[in-house]
């Protein structure tokens, strides 16, 4: 068993990592029944809390079945931070989680996410505050280091565990890698073995398969695994590893019917919940791995990512169904 706080995880829990525009409430329902253990929310602006503002605000809706859930938050000021944690905490999650791993220029250029890699002692002092503004327990996602001359993992996830925090994700690049290259697990490993650490670690990157999942537990004695990209359009990825730990064989790839099926339930639900518009605009980055493998595949694929018709779509994905149903996956 796996402990964060008073939260009881089972042995060797799989994560839905948190990513912008993807881990919405659609997709963590499809996620859930998928097997996951646990979940997080894409993340929240800090300052975006505080002003109120809609986007932010709506990214705090999480719902029962999803339990055990985190809210992830990132900015880059202490206080404004500070009082985002206690709103997040209104919204009563099971766990606060802190970005400090988001490449992406917009965040961490302005010292947010992996941004505030180049300050480790603002960090650890953020940190600490949060740690002490809720009774929830609070958990972080991080990187490698800024860049190769930075990767200072090791010693701050001592200082991170010593004030306070109750699990900890590590991406395994730095900062200026973004997610190109291939994702470094060593210091993850060395993190973990490391006698003073007794928090769970989690590790994250380029786990795409049952047999990498595997292959990475035994090399790196991590407490369980975070899956972001490779869940994209692609949810039974976490029923895949658990059965493949378990028993040792592959689960057979989800059919033709199951995929174009579980992709109308994703639509639906993303329509209802984000509206026409931002409902189809955001469901485009699942339809290729929905469909992957498919030969000749790129003129659907291609109408799927175009059309703003929302009977239209549903009108593609049958003819996806009627056109490949026969297709088999290896």
């Amino acid at each position: 068993m796996v402990k964060i706080g008073n939260i009881e995880l089972e042995d060797f829990p799989l994560i839905l990592a948190p990513m912008e525009d993807v881990s919405d409430p659609p997709f963590r329902a499809l996620c859930k029944e998928n097997g996951v253990d646990l979940m997080f929310t894409e993340f929240i602006s800090s300052e975006g809390l505080i002003r109120d503002a809609v986007k932010s605000t709506q990214k705090l809706d999480i719902f029962e079945y999803e339990r055990p859930i985190g809210i992830q938050i990132f900015g880059n000021e202490i206080s404004s931070m500070r009082e985002a944690t206690e709103i997040t905490a209104s919204a009563n999650p099971d766990i606060i989680d802190i970005n400090y791993g988001c490449p992406v220029k917009k965040v961490a250029g302005k010292g947010a996410g992996a941004g505030i890699l180049r300050d480790i002692p603002k960090m650890v002092e953020m940190t600490s505050e949060i740690v002490k503004s809720t009774n929830l327990p609070v958990t972080v996602k991080t990187r490698l280091g800024w860049d190769e001359n930075s990767k200072y993992i090791k010693e701050v996830a001592e200082k991170l565990q010593d004030v306070g925090i109750q699990a900890l994700s590590v991406h395994g690049r730095t900062r200026k890698q973004m997610y190109k290259g291939e994702a470094d697990w060593t210091l993850i490993g060395e993190i973990k073995d490391n006698p003073r650490i007794k928090i769970p670690i989690f590790g994250n990157g380029d786990i795409n398969s049952a047999e990498k999942a595997k292959e990475y537990k035994n090399r790196y004695n991590v407490d369980g695994i975070m899956i972001g990209r490779a869940s994209i359009g692609y949810p039974w990825i976490f029923n895949e590893i658990k059965h493949y730990l378990k028993t040792g064989e592959k689960l057979a790839p989800p059919t033709i019917q199951q995929r174009v099926d579980v992709c109308k339930r994703h639509l639906d639900f993303s329509l209802r919940w984000k509206g026409e518009v931002t409902g189809i605009v955001e469901m485009r980055r699942h339809y290729s791995n929905y469909f992957k493998g498919i030969p000749d595949f790129k003129e659907y694929r291609t109408q799927l990512v175009q059309s703003m018709d929302e009977a239209h779509l549903y009108e593609m994905l049958d003819r996806i169904n009627d056109k490949f149903g026969h297709h088999e996956f290896a």
